[in-house]
């Protein structure tokens, strides 16, 4: 992706609804950079895990480090091991990983998404890398959505995207091309939320709701971190390209999952 600016949030005069940590609206500059076509899968994630990755201190921060041994984390909350065979824990079955799961995303914490990059030698992209993956084009024209300026409706979103409330589970990643972006990443709404590397942290110009003041604030604590996307069970109408969602970087009861970048 080339260098190029991106915007981010939504004008304080916008006529569509956002939460408070969605304004004010601002460009950022963002360096030249690779971002993976897909999101990580199963089937990648196996590599990381067969590679030592859970053992090899050298992938873990220090927070990280001390989260995964105090709680003897060795593998993903959503997988299951019996004798050698790993299933996936879907909403209502087991799914053995010889079938589609292996190239569903895998679902982690952001602790373990970040390890699985260093192995990798990449990176998680930031919240603006992601932005311009999503939504920027080359010839610098945002889009409403990574596809285009098409609203999503009950059938053509089915051609889009794992959204809108059409599964319980994942589907593979490459199961959308027509929803891919402008520079050609795809499953970028839906299928998982996407861990970035940005801390959650209120943008230039942030005023709290004065009927919710606590909704975003009390968790600029330096501990959230920014997801972007959606999963299969987010409404189309969240879809807009300012909507964040963010969670503690130990909490895997989420379904989010994440693709890695390489920069200079």
């Amino acid at each position: 992706m080339p260098a190029g600016a991106v915007r981010l949030g939504l004008a304080r005069d916008a006529k569509d609804f956002g939460w408070d940590n969605e304004y004010e609206a601002h460009k950022v500059e963002v360096p030249a950079f690779e971002i993976d076509r897909y999101k990580v899968t199963n089937r990648q994630y196996i590599e990381f895990m067969a590679a030592g990755g859970y053992e090899t201190r050298a992938f873990w921060n220090d927070e990280d480090w001390k989260w995964k041994t105090a709680g003897g984390i060795s593998h993903p909350l959503f997988w299951k091991k019996d004798g050698h065979q790993w299933s996936y824990r879907a909403m209502f079955d087991e799914v053995p990983f010889e079938d589609l799961a292996l190239d569903w995303p895998v679902y982690v914490s952001q602790a373990e998404a970040s390890a699985y990059t260093r192995w990798a030698g990449k990176a998680l992209p930031t919240e603006a890398e992601w932005q311009r993956a999503a939504y920027g084009t080359v010839d610098g024209k945002a889009r409403a959505y990574p596809w285009g300026n098409e609203t999503p409706n009950a059938e053509f979103d089915k051609k889009l995207g794992n959204f809108d409330f059409q599964r319980w589970d994942p589907v593979p990643v490459n199961a959308f091309p027509q929803g891919q972006s402008a520079v050609g990443v795809h499953d970028m709404l839906g299928n998982g939320w996407e861990w970035t590397s940005t801390v959650f942290g209120p943008f230039p110009g942030f005023e709290p709701f004065p009927f919710y003041r606590g909704y975003s604030a009390d968790f600029f604590d330096g501990k959230h971190f920014v997801m972007k996307g959606g999963s299969s069970r987010t409404a189309a109408c969240m879809l807009r390209p300012t909507f964040r969602n963010w969670f503690q970087a130990h909490y895997q009861y989420v379904y989010a999952g994440f693709r890695c970048v390489s920069r200079g």
